[in-house]
C-alpha cells in the first residue's frame, strides 16, 4: 500500500469510527437529557452521580491503564514478532488475570461502600448519603464488566478492527434510554442503575462476533511469567499514576462539587463534563483510539522516524480544530446547557450552574487534547516514567486550585481547576518531547499555533458578541435556542476558517486544497 493509500485509508477509518462514536455521544447526550428532566440536580441525582462514579473511577485508575496503555503495545509487539497464535494466548493469559482482579474489586465495593461514599462525596444531607451507598451497592458490577469488555477492545484495536469497540456507547446508551421510556415511571433511580449494568454487560457482548471472524477463541490461562505478561507489569506501575489523572480529578472536583448547592455542585460539574467529553472527546478520542495501535507497531518494528511524523501530524491537525471548538464552546454554554438539558425538572438555577462549569471546563480543551495525544506515544514506546511524574503533578495542580478556588468561584472554581489541570499535565508531557530533539512543535508549527490561537479567539468573541444579539431578537424557548446556535456555530465556522486562510495557516489551506482535488474527482 502507498503513503497516499495509506492516509486516505487511515482518513476513511477515522471518519467512520468518528461517526459511530458521535451516534453514541448524541445517544449519551439524550440519555443525559432524559436524566436531567426526571432529576435534574436533586437528591438523586446527586446520589446517583456518586454511585456511578466509584466504580469508574477505580476501574479508570487501576485496569483501563493496563489494558489502553500497556496490553496494546505487548499485544502489538507479539502479533508483528511472533504471529497470531502466540499473541492470542498471552491474550487469554491478560483477560483472565483481568477477570479475575476485576471480580475481587467487585465483591470488595460490594461488601464495603460505605467507606467509598464517604471518600468521594461530602453530602450534609444524611438521606443522600444513604441512597449513594445504596446504588453504589448495585452499581459496583460495572468494574467486572468494564474489565472484560475493555479487554476484548483491546484486541481488536490492535488489528485494526474498530466498529464494534466504537458501537459500545451507542449500544449501552439505547438501553438506558429504552428503560426511561418503559419502566422509570415504576422502578425509579435504582431501576436506572440496573439499565446502566446491563449496558454495561452488552458493551462486552457486541466484541464478541467480530472476534470470533478474526479466529479469536478466549482460552483462561494465568501464565503470569511470560515474557508478555512480566512486560504488562513492569509497565503498570508508571502508567497506572499517568492515567489516573482524568478520574481522580474527577473524583476530588466531585467531592468538592458535593459541599455546593445542597448537592447539586456534583450534578452540575457531571452534566457539563459528559457534554464536554461529546464535544471534545468525540474528535480526540476517535484519532487517539486510532493511532495508538499504530504507534505501537510503528514503535515494535523500529520505524522512529514515520513514528515522530505521525505524532506531529496529528497533534498539528487537532490543535486546528480543537482550538476553535473551545473558543465557541465557552461562548455558547448557557444556550447550549438550556436547550440539551433544560425542561422538566431541570430548572434556571441548573442550566446557570451548569453552564458556568462548562464554560470554564472549555478552557482545558487543548490540554485535553494534547496530554490524550502525547500520552499515546510515551505508552506506544512502553515509556512511563515522564507521563507518571506529569500525572502526579497535575492532580496536586487540580487539588490546590480546587482548595484556593472553590470558595470564591464556586462550580467555575472547579471547572477551572481541572482546565488547568489538564494544562500543566499536557506541558509536562510536551517539554521533555522538545529538550530531547524530537521537536514536536518546531518554529514553523509554533507560529501557526499562534496563528490558529488568535483567529480563535477573535472568533470566539464574534460569536459571543452574536449570541447577544440574536438572544435578544429570537423567540424564546427551544427553537429560539436552536436557531440561535445554529447561527453562532455557523458562524465561528467560517469566520474562524477564513481567518485561517488570511493567517496562512498550513491546515487551512490544506482543507483547501483537498476540498479542490475531491470537487475535481466529482
Amino acid at each position: 500500500m502507498g503513503a497516499l493509500e495509506e492516509k486516505n485509508s487511515a482518513a476513511k477509518t477515522v471518519s467512520l469510527v468518528m461517526a459511530v462514536t458521535f451516534i453514541g455521544k448524541v445517544l449519551g447526550l439524550y440519555r443525559d437529557r432524559l436524566l436531567a428532566i426526571h432529576y435534574s440536580t436533586g437528591a438523586a441525582a446527586n446520589a446517583f452521580f456518586t454511585a456511578s462514579r466509584i466504580p469508574r473511577v477505580f476501574f479508570d485508575a487501576v485496569f483501563a491503564s493496563a489494558i489502553a496503555a500497556c496490553f496494546i503495545p505487548v499485544f502489538s509487539e507479539y502479533l508483528e514478532q511472533k504471529g497470531k497464535k502466540e499473541a492470542f494466548r498471552f491474550a487469554g493469559s491478560f483477560i483472565t488475570v483481568i477477570a479475575l482482579l476485576t471480580g475481587g474489586l467487585t465483591l470488595a465495593g460490594m461488601a464495603f461502600p460505605q467507606p467509598l461514599v464517604a471518600l468521594f462525596a461530602d453530602y450534609s444531607d444524611p438521606a443522600t448519603t444513604a441512597l449513594a451507598v445504596s446504588l453504589t451497592r448495585v452499581m459496583f458490577p460495572t468494574v467486572l464488566f468494564s474489565g472484560a469488555a475493555f479487554s476484548l477492545v483491546g484486541v481488536l484495536q490492535a488489528q485494526d478492527h474498530f466498529t464494534a469497540p466504537a458501537l459500545m456507547s451507542a449500544v449501552s446508551n439505547l438501553v438506558i434510554i429504552l428503560y426511561f421510556f418503559t419502566l422509570d415511571a415504576r422502578l425509579g433511580i435504582f431501576g436506572l442503575a440496573g439499565a446502566y449494568l446491563l449496558g454495561w454487560l452488552l458493551q462486552g457482548v457486541i466484541q464478541v462476533p467480530p472476534l470470533y471472524r478474526l479466529g479469536f477463541r478466549f482460552r483462561p490461562g494465568l501464565d503470569l511469567r511470560s515474557e508478555g505478561m512480566r512486560k504488562v507489569f513492569f509497565l503498570m506501575g508508571p502508567v497506572m499514576v499517568s492515567t489516573w489523572v482524568q478520574p481522580i480529578n474527577q473524583a476530588i472536583n466531585g467531592r468538592f462539587g458535593s459541599r455546593l448547592y445542597d448537592g447539586a455542585g456534583m450534578s452540575a460539574l457531571e452534566y457539563a463534563s459528559n457534554l464536554y467529553l461529546v464535544i471534545a472527546g468525540t474528535f480526540i478520542l476517535s484519532v487517539t483510539n486510532v493511532i495508538f495501535p499504530k504507534l505501537s507497531r510503528l514503535t515494535a518494528g523500529g520505524r522512529e522516524g514515520e513514528f515522530q511524523d505521525t505524532v506531529r501530524q496529528t497533534l498539528r491537525v487537532c490543535l486546528f480544530l480543537v482550538l476553535p471548538m473551545s473558543a465557541g464552546l465557552m461562548a455558547v454554554a448557557r444556550p447550549l446547557i438550556s436547550l440539551i438539558y433544560g425542561g422538566g425538572e431541570f430548572d434556571a438555577f441548573s442550566t446557570e450552574i451548569t453552564a458556568a462549569a462548562l464554560s470554564w471546563m472549555a478552557l482545558g480543551m487543548v490540554g485535553y487534547a494534547v496530554q490524550n495525544i502525547l500520552s499515546r506515544a510515551y505508552f506506544a514506546r512502553q515509556q512511563g516514567r515522564v507521563p507518571l511524574i506529569a500525572g502526579g503533578v497535575s492532580i496536586a495542580a487540580n487539588l490546590a486550585l480546587c482548595q484556593l478556588l472553590t470558595g470564591r468561584f464556586q462550580v467555575a472554581g472547579l471547572a477551572l481547576s481541572s482546565a488547568a489541570s489538564a494544562t500543566v499535565y499536557a506541558l509536562l508531557l510536551l517539554l521533555p518531547l522538545q529538550r530531547g530533539g524530537e521537536k514536536i512543535l518546531d518554529q514553523a508549527a509554533l507560529a501557526d499555533l499562534g496563528k490558529m490561537l488568535l483567529a480563535a479567539a477573535l472568533m470566539g468573541g464574534c460569536v459571543w458578541k452574536a449570541l447577544g444579539l440574536l438572544t435578544s431578537s429570537l423567540p424564546a424557548g427551544k427553537l429560539g435556542e436552536l436557531i440561535c446556535l445554529g447561527t453562532c456555530g455557523a458562524l465561528g465556522v467560517a469566520l474562524y476558517f477564513a481567518l485561517a486562510l488570511l493567517l496562512r495557516v498550513d491546515e487551512a489551506r490544506l482543507c483547501v486544497t483537498l476540498v479542490k482535488k475531491t470537487l475535481k474527482r466529482g
